[in-house]
């Protein structure tokens, strides 16, 4: 557009030096005009269509910049749902695992009522006495009913006693028994047939052990220990204290879904191949 103004202007200027007629002069004069006023409307129309793109270069990185942070916020709202998914889900799992030992917690508290209730005539006539230690439901029988002071032999009358119990814990399946011996404190004279208290509680454990073993007491659940003078139920400070403390215990142990899981503490380890 420029370069055909300059190329009006030098014809207008040869028009002006050879002669020509004013109507053709006049004529050309608008042209310029004409072309003047098309100028200024491309140079009006740049300038419009310069703005627009520098306005939407700036509404561009306007828009960028809020995808940018929608961006973040997307991801800090996905990574808090995780967070809060993670969460729920080990809440889930404490709440069942809770469940689980609420039940086993109710099962074994309907064994120990209903075993209560089948020992009760022996408990009345004081042949043994039903307690809960650390958890664990323990039958206790007075030593002086099962056996003769120093000695390991079944009485008659101990026999008897622990048939009536056999027959109760025969009826529970898949629960481990421990069959446990205890002592008073006054030591065993020298020259018996054993050496200490230890060997004493032991062997009188084992021969209530083999005698529940031979009543259908599943022997696979059965065991036995001596704990001599050392687990005293009473102090050792009276005749009668003393007397309690020569006894015997049959000790339900738990079953293994009853147990906390411990597995996260075992840093065993692997064996290397």
């Amino acid at each position: 557009m420029t370069r055909r103004l300059i190329g009006l202007a030098g014809v207008m200027a040869m028009m002006l030096g050879c002669g020509h007629g004013e109507a053709e002069w006049q004529g050309k004069i608008r042209e310029l005009s004409t072309v003047q006023g098309q100028l200024r409307d491309l140079t009006g129309e740049r300038d419009h269509l310069r703005e627009q793109l520098e306005g939407m270069q700036s509404s561009n990185a306007t828009m960028a910049h809020r995808l940018e942070e929608l961006g973040q916020n997307v991801s800090q709202l996905q990574a808090q749902g995780q967070q809060q998914a993670t969460a729920l889900t080990e809440a889930q799992q404490r709440e069942a695992e809770l469940r689980r030992r609420q039940q086993l917690a109710e099962a074994r508290l309907t064994t120990y009522r209903n075993m209560v209730a089948q020992f009760q005539s022996m408990i009345s006539a004081g042949q043994l006495r039903v307690r809960t230690v650390r958890g664990r439901m323990v039958i206790e029988l007075p030593a002086g009913i099962l056996f003769d002071s120093g000695r390991a032999e079944l009485r008659v009358e101990g026999q008897q006693v622990l048939r009536q119990v056999a027959s109760v814990l025969a009826q529970i399946r898949e629960r481990d028994f421990l069959v446990a011996g205890h002592t008073d404190n006054v030591q065993l004279g020298h020259g018996g047939r054993f050496a200490d208290n230890w060997e004493l509680s032991a062997a009188r454990a084992l021969n209530v052990v083999r005698f529940l073993a031979a009543n259908n007491v599943a022997a696979v659940h059965l065991g036995g220990a001596g704990y001599a003078e050392y687990q005293p139920a009473r102090p050792n400070d009276t005749d009668e204290n003393r007397a309690q403390n020569r006894r015997v215990e049959v000790i339900l142990m738990p079953n293994i879904e009853e147990l906390p899981d411990l597995s996260s503490l075992d840093n065993t380890p692997a064996p290397a191949h």
